[in-house]
């Protein structure tokens, strides 16, 4: 059942506004509530709050009847028509003590978990989001425009410090341009990165030498066990260019091929767009045949370090953290770290010939040098000697090893602590090495495939303190097969033999005689010059050198193999750096 709500009669006052005058009609006549106060008002008078559900009031259990009177209205009776202060038991609650618990509107926040995913994230961020005011927004808008611009100006003046610095260090040409030298051409390495040329698989001609077995107990060495680096002054290594190994002079004699060179040479050219640091090549068209070779005393006989790093290394030569400082210590490391890592027993892997080099008695180092020859053309083939330095068992079969360490000199220049790092961290490591020795890294891979090499071990090889530049320790060792690791670093073996290709045709077209090829020192290009053919050799001199800087002649028990007179270069280098 519906109930139905009933207004009741409203009198009318024909006089005017409001009820009428006569109290005895309106008794008779109404029908409203008895006892409601009637607070008379005009049209100018504003009304108050009916109700207020916005103001709190204090709460008393004890005595209702003691509750304010706006409660239900603004407090004062004229400022609302209906006032009930006067006459609370008009509408009687049920239950009191209730009232003080009711709540219209619940203001409280829901309870937020204090741990979660996103509490962390979250805990400082403002429930509602704030209006800002245009105005400060766009000042904060131009200040981090101006900021930014700040920034950018500054890191653009320190890089240019920091190019100006490394150009006056070490931006200097490997070998003196002499004024009568021609120069036939130049080529930027832009031309190298578009080249590309598939030669089809290698034949092995020769393998000198023998080969040590090496300790797979270096593989398990870390930071926390590490070993001593030691010095093997008795072991006597070569480094003999092309034109006087005598192996590729009798290979040459039997026309096994049109062009020769060594993995050194091949890998410099084919790496050649990552260099930055200066170098020259050698050239000597002999009849139909050409020949790479190397300067005496060349920069390809030392290592590069920091060559692609953007941090500048000092520029006084005798500083132990100079580039040539650290291109002898960096070889003298790789030396004796490629024999300590041998199973020292006196088992050997030995192949068709002894170690070409040596002298019968010698004490030569673990070495293997493959002579294997690559299909250029139908009528063009290429020889080139490859080294290995090591031999490992897997499967019962031989596989062989190339062995190289990177070395820490300074962690502040690297930014990077191999001690903290190279145990949990070892890729950030890596990565960091092959954005500052990007060239380096790219030269022994391509030697390692050259060489058909199935393992290539990096070692790492700090210095025991930043300032000693004469012990060092080994931190780890890590095997990568070559191609995988070509892949990785974005070395790309098509590319390689590109541009080895388009600079045999190039010297092909040339006349007999002799040549250069330079890596210009500021520039990524490379220039040929046509040079006398006494070039390079003991009596021609192309200005005078410092007497520490002079290269001395071979010795007369040297006449079989002028290898002797490179033996123990890197040490007699590391012996002069030192003094």
């Amino acid at each position: 059942m519906v109930g139905v709500f009933e207004v009741g009669a409203v009198p009318f006052n024909p006089d005017g506004w409001g009820p009428p005058d006569s109290a005895a009609a309106a008794s008779t006549t109404t029908t409203l509530p008895l006892h409601v106060p009637f607070a008379p008002f005009s049209r100018s008078d504003k009304l108050g709050r009916i109700a207020d559900f916005t103001r709190s009031f204090p709460s008393s259990n004890a005595n209702p009847s003691n509750r304010p009177s706006s409660r239900h209205g603004a407090g004062n009776p004229a400022d609302s028509p209906f006032d009930f202060s006067h006459d609370v038991d008009a509408f009687p609650l049920a239950n009191p003590e209730d009232d003080s618990s009711f709540r219209l509107v619940d203001a409280k926040p829901p309870p937020r978990p204090k741990f979660g995913p996103k509490w962390r994230f979250n805990q400082n961020r403002p429930q509602l989001p704030q209006r800002r005011d245009e105005e400060v927004e766009a000042r904060k808008r131009e200040a981090e425009k101006e900021r930014a611009r700040r920034d950018r100006l500054y890191n653009l003046n320190r890089s240019n410090q920091n190019q100006q610095r490394r150009e006056a260090a070490i931006f200097k040409s490997s070998v003196d341009i002499q004024p009568e030298w021609n120069m036939l051409d130049q080529i930027p390495f832009s031309t190298f990165s578009k080249l590309s040329f598939s030669v089809p698989e290698p034949e092995d001609l020769l393998i000198c030498g023998a080969l040590e077995y090496y300790d797979r107990s270096f593989d398990r060495i870390t930071p926390k066990n590490e070993r001593r680096l030691e010095r093997f002054k008795n072991r006597n290594f070569f480094k003999v260019t092309t034109t006087d190994d005598p192996v590729i002079r009798r290979l040459a004699n039997e026309d096994k091929a049109t062009v020769f060179a060594t993995d050194t040479i091949l890998s410099t050219l084919m790496c050649a767009p990552r260099s930055v640091y200066s170098w020259d090549i050698v050239i000597q068209r002999v009849g139909n045949k050409l020949f790479f070779d190397k300067r005496d005393g060349s920069q390809l006989d030392l290592l590069s370090v920091h060559e692609t790093s953007q941090e500048p290394l000092p520029e006084a030569k005798d500083d132990i953290n100079s580039a040539y400082s650290l291109s002898v210590e960096a070889a003298y490391i790789n030396q004796n770290f490629s024999q300590q890592v041998l199973v020292r027993d006196g088992n050997k892997v030995s192949f068709d010939e002894p170690n070409p080099f040596a002298n019968e008695g010698d004490e030569v180092a673990s070495v293997a040098y493959r002579y294997r020859r690559w299909k250029l053309d139908n009528d063009m083939h290429l020889v080139a000697r490859c080294e290995v330095q090591s031999v490992v068992d897997v499967n019962n079969q031989k596989s062989f090893l190339t062995l190289n360490a990177l070395n820490e000199f300074d962690p502040k220049y690297s930014g990077v602590d191999w001690r903290q790092k190279l145990e949990t961290q070892r890729g950030a490591v890596l990565a960091t090495e092959l954005k500052n020795n990007a060239n380096k890294l790219a030269k022994w891979t391509a030697q390692a495939i050259l060489a058909n090499a199935d393992l290539m071990k990096l070692g790492y090889v700090s210095r025991v303190h930043p300032r000693d530049h004469f012990n060092h320790v080994i931190l780890g060792v890590v095997g990568y097969k070559p191609r995988d690791f070509a892949a990785q670093i974005n070395l790309n073996t098509a590319n390689m033999w590109g541009i080895v290709k388009s600079v045999v045709d190039l010297c092909m077209k040339l006349n007999e005689g002799k040549y250069v090829l330079v890596k210009d020192p500021s520039k990524p290009q490379v220039r040929i010059y046509e040079v006398p053919a006494d070039a390079f050799e003991n009596d021609y001199v192309e200005e005078p050198l410092p007497e520490e800087e002079q290269v001395q002649p071979p010795t007369e028990d040297a006449e079989d193999g002028e290898a002797n007179g490179t033996t123990n270069d890197v040490e007699d280098k590391e012996i002069e750096a030192q003094n």
